[in-house]
């Protein structure tokens, strides 16, 4: 089953190959209080875009800058899976003193991804500084080379990094940067050449730039694969001499040249690529883009969209193939559907595992539920957190479900609301059922055993237990346990007046009639109360 977004190309990581994430930056225009590489897009936040492409290619390891949230930033990669044991890495630099490395490993032999702090956000430059400390604890020397990347590019592809890496090989460069054209280059570093397209001289900011440098088309996109006997050793040469006063990454560039290296260049297939998410219309347009490939995707892989343009699929959902999705249909998070399903339109399952032949109908709500092979909800089903249905069983129109089980071939079909349950097989839920499981402080579970029958309109009031084969006729209140094959009856009796309704319909006509009419003035009398 191929994965929702940025398809492997199949080729291994390159060995002797770092790679380094720069995800230390607020990101102030997004106009947010969380940090920009957290914003998600298509169900996941940016930052792991990044670490998805430099699992695949560098076979020397990973390091992750991290400034503001660096703990929430933590708390995500660690979801992801990744083990990351925090150990404290002490600066020999100067500009590192205070800062603080976060080392991990995946194997116990082999670095994986590895978090480094910049306490201070002193410009690009110093960010990759922080990963000395945590290169040199896990690894002892420095890789051969490194690529480093933004947290925030999530459009970024695999193929154009893999081509960068070839570029920088066969000319045997020292530093290789990824570069765009744009109409409107303003507000990125520009790329100043020898000439149109001679070779690269040095990359100047934007802050920083004469009038005839601005009007340079070609931009620096943060994207760069470097030597990595150079990198660290050209960086503490760099000096805040700029607007800033920062330390610039791009400046590796200037010293490259000085000392004759080679610096090579080579513009992305499309600068929307290779551009980072800075704002948030940024975000929906990278959003839009995902999507649309998340979408082609599963086409591609046998499943049907009735309507791609309205189908939301986040990235690490998982679907089977000739299942069946309607319009406006929204899949999140780690949602698994089998095959053969049908999920009709207006419906949203989160983080929901759904088996073979399931059916939803419209409408439906599911959250953090599983439903097995061959059930069918809806429509306007609410299916909450702890929801297991087992085989075959079915939930009907307007019933909601939390933190039940409800067995084999078990039915409720309408207006139902069962919480905190274990239900077995065979069981009928009649319509307007209740199981009352909380009293104010405390939940408590109802156990409803194999083949009992459950009249319409029921409560049933928690702690109970319902034994097999038991039926509950309709509109009791069942506040005892039922013994199996019992009938259990929880109402008043019920009494027959005759002749009761032919008397009050008598008297209310004649209530009727002797009913003043209204003065002409449009007040009204007052009426007979009799």
């Amino acid at each position: 089953m191929p994965p929702a977004a940025h398809q492997p190309i199949g080729q291994s990581p390159v060995p002797g190959l770092a790679a380094i994430i720069m995800a230390a930056g607020l990101g102030k225009r997004m106009k947010s209080k969380r940090v920009k590489v957290l914003h998600a897009v298509a169900g996941r936040p940016m930052v792991l875009y990044a670490l998805d492409l430099a699992d695949r290619l560098a076979g020397a390891g990973t390091v992750v800058v991290v400034g503001h949230q660096g703990e929430q930033v933590k708390a995500v990669i660690d979801a992801r899976g990744a083990a990351c044991a925090p150990a404290v890495a002490r600066g020999s630099a100067k500009r590192e003193k205070g800062l603080t490395a976060h080392v991990g490993r995946g194997a116990p032999s082999t670095p994986s991804i590895l978090l480094a702090e910049q306490k201070q956000q002193l410009g690009t430059g110093h960010a990759v500084m922080q990963a000395r400390g945590a290169f040199l604890r896990a690894r002892g020397a420095p890789a051969s080379a490194y690529v480093i990347l933004n947290g925030d590019t999530p459009l970024l592809r695999e193929e154009t990094l893999r081509a960068l890496i070839r570029l920088h090989e066969s000319r045997r460069a020292t530093v290789t940067i990824l570069t765009a054209l744009l109409d409107d280059p303003a507000g990125y570093g520009r790329v100043v050449r020898r000439g149109v397209e001679g070779p690269v001289l040095r990359i100047v900011e934007d802050r920083d730039a004469t009038a005839t440098e601005a009007a340079i088309r070609e931009i620096n996109v943060g994207t760069y694969v470097v030597d990595g006997a150079f990198l660290f050793e050209a960086l503490d040469k760099l000096e805040p001499r700029n607007a800033q006063r920062e330390y610039y990454l791009t400046d590796i560039v200037g010293l490259a040249v000085e000392r004759g290296m080679t610096v090579a260049a080579m513009v992305a297939p499309s600068a929307e690529e290779s551009l980072g998410i800075n704002t948030r219309r940024q975000l929906a347009t990278a959003e839009q883009v995902i999507r649309q490939e998340i979408c082609a995707r599963w086409m591609e892989a046998g499943v049907t969209l009735r309507d791609p343009a309205t189908t939301w699929i986040d990235h690490d959902v998982e679907i089977g193939q000739d299942t069946v999705l309607y319009p406006n249909v929204t899949l999140e998070g780690h949602t698994t559907i089998g095959e053969d399903c049908v999920i009709h339109a207006q419906t949203r399952l989160t983080n929901s595992e759904l088996g073979a032949h399931v059916v939803v109908q419209d409408g439906c709500v599911v959250k953090d539920a599983r439903l097995e092979e061959g059930v069918t909800i809806g429509p306007f089903a609410h299916l909450r957190p702890g929801t297991v249905l087992r085989k075959g069983a079915k939930v009907g129109n307007f019933v909601e479900v939390k933190k039940t089980e409800l067995g084999e071939g078990s039915k409720a079909n309408h207006l139902t609301y069962l919480g905190d349950a274990r239900i077995g097989r065979g069981v009928n839920i009649g319509a307007g059922t209740i199981t009352c499981n909380y009293d104010g402080v405390h939940k408590y579970e109802t156990v409803i055993e194999d083949d009992v029958f459950v009249g319409s309109d029921s409560q049933l009031i928690a702690p109970v237990t319902v034994g097999r084969g038991a039926m509950i006729a309709a509109g009791s209140t069942v506040t005892q346990d039922v013994p199996p094959d019992a009938l259990a009856v929880a109402r008043a009796l019920q009494v027959n007046r005759p002749g009761w309704a032919a008397r009050r319909r008598v008297l209310m006509a004649g209530n009727s009639s002797k009913t003043p009419s209204l003065k002409r003035t449009g007040k009204a009398t007052k009426r007979s109360k009799g």
